[in-house]
């Protein structure tokens, strides 16, 4: 199988908080292995506090991991030591963020942003180049006529045209991945759609990934090939997005789905949901942190954490149970080194 794009292998981020005297440590991110392979749009899904947002800034090289490690393209980051190896890695994968109203500076135009990051990542390219990319990649995601655009001010431009921009900035670094933060969060729903064609449409057109973080099961399933879900700081499901959603293997992934409105349910429907909400994993006690809120917990659930185990099919999940009930479904398979 050809290597992954980009792997994350025991990624582990913890915070450090409290005073002198009461030093803990947050468990932001623990133990993540992911990987996204060349013109593939991954959905990191999980409930806000689930350490979606850390991840992307780990690969982002904005926060460096307490563990493990990242590779791109086979190449660990830790082994870049110099400033032009660093900004060549974040070139190859920028950030789209969340909030289209806060991610561009208003006092500047449009052009000021993307010329910067071309004259930052590409400063093989003289003026005239940089003007001609910065048209080509407005003209990509969308904002024509782009010559007028680059001369709007960030106030005269709609949430979504913004949040375009913002994928402009990114493309003008010519990147193999980009990591999207929620991009379609802040948007109004009937613009949504539109950001999400737009991902599909720069995989197809210009070979990008995408690791798209978000909380919309619905909207990672329109766009994404393969599904993660996270839950307090750990990985508990991944596989090919269909597969995930028709036959989720992990609770939280089924909550999840339940929390999904239906407008043609009953209101009575509504009286079992789900009310927890995921633990402050703060100097965390080993055992599966989704036990408190879990319907079919075990006592093996409340002293060892789950591993990712593979299911079949490219399935993993992070679940005592599912584990459990699957080498219960498929006989096991007679070893070929058993002697009469």
């Amino acid at each position: 199988m050809a290597e992954p794009l980009l792997a994350a292998k025991g990624l582990t981020r913890h915070f450090q908080i409290g005073g002198i005297f009461s030093r803990r440590n947050l468990h932001a991110v623990d133990e993540a292995d992911l990987t996204i392979n060349a013109r593939e749009i991954v959905a990191l899904a999980g409930e806000s506090g689930s350490g979606k947002s850390t991840i992307a800034r780990l690969l982002a090289m904005v926060y460096q991991p307490t563990a493990g490690e990242i590779l791109f393209e086979g190449r660990p980051l830790s082994k870049m030591r110099s400033r032009k190896e660093v900004l060549n890695y974040r070139s190859q994968a920028p950030m789209v963020f969340q909030d289209p109203f806060s991610s561009l500076n208003p006092v500047y135009r449009v052009s000021h942003g993307i010329l910067r990051s071309i004259k930052l990542h590409r400063p093989e390219l003289n003026h005239a180049q940089r003007l001609a990319e910065a048209e080509r990649v407005l003209t990509q995601v969308g904002l024509t006529p782009a010559a007028e655009v680059m001369g709007r001010y960030p106030y005269e431009l709609s949430g979504g045209q913004r949040q375009r921009v913002g994928f402009a900035q990114a493309l003008a670094c010519k990147p193999k991945i980009i990591l999207a933060d929620e991009p379609v969060s802040m948007l109004d729903v009937s613009i949504r759609i539109g950001l999400l064609n737009l991902m599909a449409e720069l995989r197809e057109k210009e070979g990008v990934s995408f690791l798209y973080i978000t909380h919309d099961l619905a909207s990672a399933r329109y766009v994404a090939d393969r599904l993660v879900v996270m839950y307090a700081g750990h990985i508990v499901e991944q596989g090919p997005v269909e597969d995930v959603l028709a036959r989720p293997k992990h609770p939280y992934t089924e909550l999840l789905l339940a929390t999904v409105p239906d407008p043609r349910a009953p209101l009575s429907d509504m009286a079992g949901a789900d009310r927890g909400e995921p633990p402050k994993v703060v100097d965390p006690k080993p055992g599966c942190r989704f036990r408190e809120r879990c319907p079919v917990a075990v006592a093996e659930c409340a002293t060892v954490t789950p591993r990712l185990r593979v299911l079949g099919g490219g399935h993993t999940a992070a679940c005592h149970v599912a584990v459990a009930d699957t080498m219960f479904i498929q006989p096991a398979q007679p070893s070929k080194d058993r002697t009469a």
